[in-house]
């Protein structure tokens, strides 16, 4: 069930309504029990078995944090195994469960294929195994769990209903964001009050995140898709536009995502992370990455790159962490070399910035730049677009050989041509409406970044401060516009979420 479907659009008032029908001073804590069956209903939804999987990494991490918690293996009065062997136990079972059903095959096929080099040749087998939609995101939260009570920073929760919900909270289950323990299951005691400027704020958080989805990602993928998918028909500039537009398309699918999940909870009283923030306003890689997918790449900073040795191990060592953790990163979002590689890109850009920071100081000096400049800003933000973008390219391509062949057709690009002539271009899966729309709805959405950056919410104030008449028109309006302007409906193909497969 996706957020965009009509599936979607009875469930979650139902889910919202019965929330708030339940008596919140319950002995039993009734709401939870409600989401917790509403969450393991929309899980089903996509494939029923895989409810199995989610169910045993929950009681697997579960049960390893009660171990791990000292004063509870003391109540008990078991023996106290030492809990770093609990953690190691707890981790490796999820991670091999992630190993099998995302990485499996990845596997198999890069050791026959070294096999095959060296002359051992057989039949290569295959796993017949769908990947379990959002099983990255939901594994990562349950460790994080088990690391935090592993450190004290929390004490392993006993209530096994309140934990199941925890890991497997519906709004945010399939595509993050990674929801920390010592945020999200504080809020499952709270007792949420129906709020109808609460419920007004999260809708229309779901619905900037709809226009971002259905309006610029899903117009955005058709042009995308046709390009790359028969890229050598579609040379040169062709591809640069692609790409660039990729770069929206997967930013408004993600954070669109996101906005919907957050508006979604928001409406039941939750406060989930904020997953964006304005990331292609940022003025150089590591800012972006500051600002883009918070959740993980917050995540992979806490218990990865700090356990690592952080920067805490000279420069050499740090260095070397950063790629670490973006490999690991690229390799988190998918089993394709293509996703190590745009991983290692990004991490590589960070690394060579922080070497050539000295050098980039001096010119600025000798050339008497003022990095608070508007113009010294809009370069920056410009070329860390680039950077990243081109990174994309790898993200997007459907093999290491594509990508390849598209980086090089894009770097020795000389048909800029297409740009001009008022046709070419608009025969790539979108017609001149639909290209001139998303461009439109693009410039909508980096006025909307750059107000954001300044904290203004001058359209926000404006409407808030009106008659009722006012705002329910401009609610109204709003919505009529994602409708009629979004991509869906049975003419179009149904797109899913790009993170669903991660």
């Amino acid at each position: 069930m996706s957020f965009e479907s009509i599936d979607f659009l009875f469930f979650f008032p139902i889910v919202a309504l019965l929330y708030y029908v339940i008596p919140k001073n319950t002995k039993y804590n009734l709401r939870n029990i409600w989401l917790l069956i509403a969450s393991y209903y929309f899980y089903m939804s996509w494939n029923a078995k895989y409810a199995v999987l989610i169910l045993f990494s929950t009681i697997v991490t579960y049960a390893c944090g009660l171990i791990i918690d000292k004063e509870f293996v003391n109540e008990i009065k078991k023996h106290v195994l030492h809990k770093r062997y609990i953690l190691f136990f707890g981790l490796a079972i999820n991670l091999l469960i992630l190993v099998v059903f995302k990485y499996g095959n990845f596997i198999i096929h890069n050791v026959y294929a070294i096999l095959s080099r060296v002359s051992i040749v057989s039949e290569e087998p295959y796993l017949d195994l769908l990947l379990p939609v959002g099983i990255s995101f939901y594994t990562f939260q349950a460790l994080g769990y088990m690391i935090d009570v592993y450190r004290g920073e929390i004490k392993a929760e006993r209530n096994f209903i309140k934990y199941a919900l925890f890991v497997s909270f519906f709004p945010q289950l399939v595509a993050g964001p990674i929801e920390r323990s010592k945020n999200l299951l504080s809020q499952l005691e709270e007792k949420h009050s129906f709020d109808l400027d609460v419920i007004r704020d999260g809708l229309l958080m779901m619905l900037w995140g709809f226009f971002m989805k259905l309006v610029i990602a899903d117009r955005a993928a058709m042009f995308v898709d046709n390009v790359y998918n028969d890229f050598h028909n579609y040379p040169g500039w062709y591809l640069i536009v692609a790409t660039i537009l990729f770069g929206f398309q997967i930013y408004c699918d993600f954070n669109g995502y996101t906005l919907i999940a957050r508006g979604a909870a928001m409406i039941m009283g939750f406060r989930l992370m904020e997953n964006f923030d304005a990331p292609y306003l940022a003025m150089n890689v590591s800012d972006f990455w500051r600002r883009w997918h918070i959740s993980l790449t917050s995540w992979f900073k806490d218990y990865l790159y700090i356990p690592l040795g952080g920067n805490r191990k000279g420069k050499i060592r740090k260095y070397i962490n950063i790629l670490i953790v973006f490999g690991v990163s690229g390799l988190w979002h998918g089993a394709n070399w293509t996703f190590v590689i745009w991983g290692l890109l990004n991490g590589l850009y960070q690394v060579v910035g922080s070497v050539l920071m000295p050098v980039r100081n001096k010119i600025v000096n000798i050339f008497n730049l003022h990095r608070e400049n508007i113009s010294h800003k809009v370069a920056s933000i410009i070329v860390t677009f680039g950077l990243v973008d081109f990174a994309w390219m790898f993200f997007r391509a459907n093999s290491l050989s594509d990508s390849i062949y598209i980086a090089k057709s894009m770097l020795q690009a000389k048909n800029i041509w297409i740009l001009l002539d008022h046709k070419s271009i608009f025969e790539c899966g979108l017609d001149r409406y639909d290209f001139e729309m998303l461009i439109f709805a693009i410039v909508i959405l980096i006025i909307a970044d750059v107000f954001k950056t300044k904290k203004v919410r001058v359209l926000y104030d404006i409407v808030y401060k009106q008659d009722t008449w006012f705002r329910w028109t401009y609610y109204i309006v709003a919505f009529l516009f994602v409708l009629v302007f979004g991509i869906w409906g049975c003419e179009y193909e149904n797109t899913a979420f790009l993170y669903f497969q991660f």
